[in-house]
Parts: C-alpha cells; structure tokens; sequence
C-alpha cells in the first residue's frame, strides 16, 4: 500500500511555513490522539501518519530531501510508520510540542495534565535471551518445553508501583512535574533548547511518597517464573520464539520486557540434518552386501526395516522418504538417505584368514584388472588422473 503525500496528509500546501506545519500538526495531534481514542486503529494509524509527515517536514534537510525525491528519499534511514513503535511516535510529539514550565502539550489538549497511559510511572523491563536445547527427534516432531527463567518480578506487597502501603506520590519538585527538563543555551547562532527526561523522577514527574519495604521503592525483585514453551516442528539452530511480555519486570509498574527463546541443536550421535532431510551411514558386511539382507535401520520415528540388495555397492544411497523433519512453513517432511558403506574387517584370526584366501581363489571374487594395453586405453587412463589431480587440486 503507497504511503500518502506527507503535504496531503497535513492538509496544507508545499509552501507552507514552520508555523503552518505546526499548527496543522497540532490541529490532527489533538483529534486522533490515542488518548482520546482508546481501542481505535484507525485513529492510532491516523495519529502515526500525521506524526511521520510532521517528523519529515519540520525538519529542512528531511523536507528538502522529501521534496526533491518523494518517499523513496527517505528510505535510506528507517521507515518511520511501519518500524517505529508508539513510543518512538511519542517521542517526536513531545520533543516538538513539550509544554512550557510547569506543565506539558497534555495540559493543553486534555486538561490537568493527563499523562500517557504507557508507559506509566516507572521504566520498561529488559528482553531476556535464553537458550533452549533440542535433539533432532524434538525438532522431528515438535516438542513442550517447560523452563525456569530467573528474572526481575513484580513486587507483590506494593504491584509493582514502589509505594508503601499505596501511600501514592508527590509531583517532582525538580521538573514541577513535567518529567523533563529544559537547559537553555545562547550562542552567535541563537538560542538553544536542551529537553531531556528528568534524573529526580526518572521522567515519571511525581516521587514515591513511601517507599515499599520488600523492594525499596523498585517496584520488583529477583525472582523466577516457570514458563511453557510450544516449540513447532521444523524449527532450526538460530530460529527464535518470543514470548511477549514474559521478561524483566518494568521499574515501577513500567511494561515487562520480552523473552527470547533461542534454539540451538543438540549434535545426535548418528544422524545428520541437511536442511530438513536426514543423512544415516549403515555399514554392512561384505556377506550382507553381496549375497542381500534385510536390515533394521533407526529413524527420528523408530526402526525401519530395509532391503541390501544383492551385489550393492559401497556408496549406494537408499531413501526412506517422508522420513525426515517436518516442514516449517508447509505440510510434508523431508527423507531420509540411507548411505550403504561396506565393512572391510581389521582383525581375522587364522580360520578366517584361511576362509577368505580360499573365497579370493574363485573367480568372482576379485575384480577386473584388466586395463589393456592398446593407446586407447592409455588415452583413457590419462584422462581419468588428470580429472583425479584437478578435483583434488581445486
């Protein structure tokens, strides 16, 4: 879907000035913001738009840039609407139109000074990777997994607000309960405005009251949750399952953060994975693979049996289909290939020796050694060693 016109979005002209562009922001800001529109998409998409189309013309390089190449211009940084989320949208609004001391854009529009509901007073708790082990057979079939995870936990005696018994907060004297501070600069080129989050409340605007005994004013503690984890066939070393809002515990009643499930395979004894395909060796003897034999091979799904057939030969390559690991993104399973070596024994005593010297003397035993003498055949064995020499050679 094509993104509209940033002009046509604000609903002004392309020599529209700074004053216009703020005021047409201003204008859109306070109708589709998301605190008059709880549970509304439309008007969250709508308030996203304005804000990106603001981002990009409020700034001279970025509109210069707009208005000599249209969006494609902009792609070089990120995609503000679709990479950006709300905070990150929040964050543009109040760096633009933060309030004047002793209050914030939120008075204006709504009226005592109504704060954002999310984050709330505290801080976002950090994602968490944790790393989960599979064997092949798990990764077949799909698997249930249950871990412990150690992490920060809401602070029962106080849910996570920090406040002792709910003795509620008091607005911070050193942003007047803005959350933000502003430093002011002179120089030749003119004044500058510094807005950073306000170290005294940590950008909250109000300080704990009282603050809570079990985890002093935190709002968490170190703890631990069992969490269950549904693991799909087919995933693959480096694949990743989120489990949203399952991490660290925010400060202070702030969002948790996410955890990551890592997947990591465990090396199987005597299976190889290619792609979703299984590679198996199955040595046999020279009786089995001369004279023939049925043979139990394993599988990630049990014991197959398959058929040597007489005369195989060392190399030979027998798949078991559907045998494999299931796809991820599609129905079907990859196979299995079966590949056939032959077991040349190291230790033999005298009987067996015996045995075999007389097997050697019949004359269907050994192989061909025939390579003839003619030029031709020369010819053809020259060109053999030297195909031999440039594989090996590279």
């Amino acid at each position: 879907m094509s993104k509209r016109d940033y002009y046509e979005v604000l609903g002004i002209s392309k020599q529209a000035g700074a004053d216009e562009i703020k005021s047409a922001y201003r204008k859109l800001a306070l109708q589709y913001h998301p605190d008059r529109n709880p549970d509304n998409k439309e008007a969250e998409d709508k308030f996203k738009e304005a804000t990106e189309a603001f981002e990009v013309l409020s700034d001279d390089n970025k509109r210069a840039r707009y208005d000599r190449f249209g969006h494609d211009g902009m792609k070089s940084g990120q995609d503000f609407h679709s990479s950006q989320n709300m905070n990150d949208v929040f964050s543009v609004f109040n760096q633009f139109f933060g309030g004047a001391a002793g209050g914030s854009i939120f008075d204006e529009f709504f009226g005592g000074g109504q704060q954002r509901r999310s984050p709330s007073m505290g801080q976002p708790g950090q994602d968490m990777r944790v790393r989960m082990q599979l064997t092949l057979e798990e990764i077949a079939k799909g698997v249930s997994k249950t871990l412990k995870i150690k992490k920060f936990c809401t602070c029962e005696t106080c849910s996570g607000t920090g406040a002792k018994g709910g003795s509620g907060y008091t607005t911070c004297s050193a942003c007047n309960g803005a959350g933000e501070v502003r430093q002011i600069s002179r120089s030749m080129f003119g004044q500058f405005v510094n807005i950073a989050p306000c170290a005294n409340c940590s950008g909250s605007g109000k300080i704990i009251k009282d603050l809570c005994n079990t985890c002093n004013g935190e709002g968490r503690i170190a703890g631990e949750s069992t969490e269950t984890v549904d693991v799909p066939a087919g995933v693959s070393e480096g694949n990743y399952i989120p489990l949203r809002g399952r991490g660290n515990a925010g400060r202070r009643g702030g969002d948790a953060g996410d955890v990551l499930i890592m997947i990591e395979e465990k090396e199987h004894s005597h299976f190889i994975r290619e792609q979703d395909d299984i590679l198996f060796e199955l040595v046999v003897s020279y009786p089995e693979a001369a004279l023939g034999a049925k043979v139990e091979v394993p599988t990630l799904y049990g014991y197959e049996e398959i058929s040597i057939k007489a005369g195989t030969q060392p190399g030979t390559v027998i798949t078991l289909r559907e045998k494999g690991i299931k796809h991820l993104q599609s129905s079907g399973r990859g196979h299995q290939h079966v590949h056939v070596n032959v077991h040349v024994p190291t230790s033999l005593n005298s009987e067996e020796k015996k045995m075999l010297k007389d097997l050697a003397q019949s004359e269907h035993i050994n192989p061909v050694r025939d390579f003839g003498n003619d030029h031709s055949e020369s010819v053809k064995k020259s060109a053999f060693f030297d195909k031999m020499k440039g594989a090996f050679s590279g």
